[in-house]
């Protein structure tokens, strides 16, 4: 066999990975508790510098999800923001603004939202913080001192997570948004530590909503690496 030659697992992956999108719209209905810790005990198998683990998942569904949703968007709306790691506008090179600015007219445009319509844009903003509907949220936190390296085995994991999710017929979206209030979720969630990377939003996708129609590109491979010998 030619060592380029498509196997049955390279052809699973690339249906797995490729058929991974983030979901804007949910259904209500809750992931029955025995995906759940199927899919969470597979997102374990992610690796990480020297077996570390250096991740804290919270998962959380049913009555505290709603009182979570409550308190960040009232945190929203009276512009508390925590945020563990640090984030400005201008981290964005001026080709990733460029892909930033395609994902927002793709997404704004499904969603029926003119380019200048502020209002209706920060509307869908503070929805957001609802989940989108989905039934559960996961929190990840770094633990130990949420440097860069071990932030990025949460990040590791993270993706780990999404394509097990994939993988058990869930479906996901990342939201950035939940980590910019990271003191109302520990004080929410009654933790004391850890660093808040990321929230993902889960569950089963609303196929009729527009929203979840979106498809978006991605960088030529030459433009993100390159192969030296």
């Amino acid at each position: 066999m030619s060592p380029s030659q498509p196997t049955e697992l390279s052809v699973y992956a690339e249906k797995l990975i490729r058929g991974r999108r983030a979901t804007r719209a949910f259904r209500p209905d809750p992931v029955p508790e025995e995906t759940l810790r199927a899919v969470f005990a597979l997102a374990g198998a992610a690796p990480s510098s020297s077996n570390t683990q250096p991740w804290q998942v919270e998962v959380v569904s049913g009555s505290l999800r709603d009182r979570l949703a409550d308190a960040l968007q009232a945190a929203h709306a009276e512009q508390r923001t925590t945020v563990d790691f640090p984030y400005h506008e201008d981290m964005y090179s001026i080709a990733q603004q460029r892909r930033r600015a395609a994902f927002g007219t793709a997404l704004y445009g499904a969603l029926g939202i003119g380019r200048n319509d502020h209002a209706a844009r920060a509307a869908f903003d503070a929805e957001s913080l609802r989940f989108y509907g989905a039934p559960h949220v996961a929190f990840l936190f770094t633990a130990g001192d949420a440097g860069a390296r071990l932030a990025a085995d949460v990040g590791i994991y993270t993706q780990t997570l999404l394509l097990a999710m994939t993988a058990y017929g869930l479906d996901s979206c990342p939201q950035g948004l939940l980590s910019f209030y990271a003191d109302t979720v520990r004080g929410e969630l009654g933790l004391d530590r850890g660093k808040l990377l990321v929230g993902i939003s889960f569950g089963y996708a609303d196929a009729s909503a527009p929203v979840n129609h979106i498809t978006t590109d991605r960088a030529a491979l030459d433009a993100t690496t390159t192969f030296r010998c």
